[in-house]
């Protein structure tokens, strides 16, 4: 669930848990084997995602290193990073002013912030959906079933749906079993299934 949120890999993800000298890249802050993410977590690793369509591995690794040393400890998430260029930028809260930390750290220069919301596209052929509305009627909130993609408006997790489809359900007949969920957003629950599905067999990138 973690890399169809976020756009990584299951590669990546594994790759950005190891500690290469400086630390990994995002341990998961929710100690649990196996790898459990938070929502914060899904939030960073998202924008790791993003700046791996721009910039190498080793210069997001290098920025964070960076961070560390202008004593930014809190998590990851908390922070908005973009590439600039050949660089990557630590961007303020005014979205206007940022700072380099990859080619001349700690110098100031003019960035505008990636909304890591948005869909994307990590890699050909790859599109990750808006993290908060992944489908028009399958819904991520933080304070909902504990950021566990749901179906919209309702506590009813997306899974739980399409699974009664798959088991020969008709999404006209779901209604039977939650009363709050139409066929249409069966449907869009099996359709979402299917997109998560999709990672346990993507290809390993690091």
């Amino acid at each position: 669930m973690a890399a169809a949120l976020s756009g990584a890999t299951m590669g990546q993800l594994r790759s950005w848990r190891q500690d290469r000298g400086h630390g990994p890249i995002l341990r998961p802050e929710l100690a649990a084997k196996p790898a459990l993410y938070s929502f914060r977590d899904v939030l960073a690793l998202r924008a790791f995602a993003h700046l791996r369509q721009d910039v190498s591995l080793q210069k997001i690794r290098k920025a964070l290193v960076t961070l560390k040393k202008f004593g930014e400890v809190e998590h990851l998430s908390s922070y908005s990073l973009v590439a600039d260029g050949d660089s990557i930028v630590l961007v303020g809260h005014e979205h206007e002013h940022a700072t380099d930390l990859v080619k001349h750290p700690g110098q100031r220069v003019i960035a505008t912030m990636a909304d890591i919301l948005q869909e994307f596209a990590p890699r050909p052929g790859v599109v990750v959906p808006h993290l908060l509305q992944p489908k028009l009627n399958v819904s991520v909130d933080p304070e909902t079933q504990g950021g566990q993609p749901v179906i919209t408006g309702t506590r009813v997790p997306f899974d739980a749906v399409a699974e009664l489809v798959e088991d020969g359900v008709l999404p006209e007949n779901i209604r039977d079993y939650y009363p709050g969920v139409t066929p249409d957003a069966a449907r869009d629950a099996v359709s979402f299934a299917l997109y998560v599905d999709s990672y346990s067999l993507g290809p390993r990138a690091a």
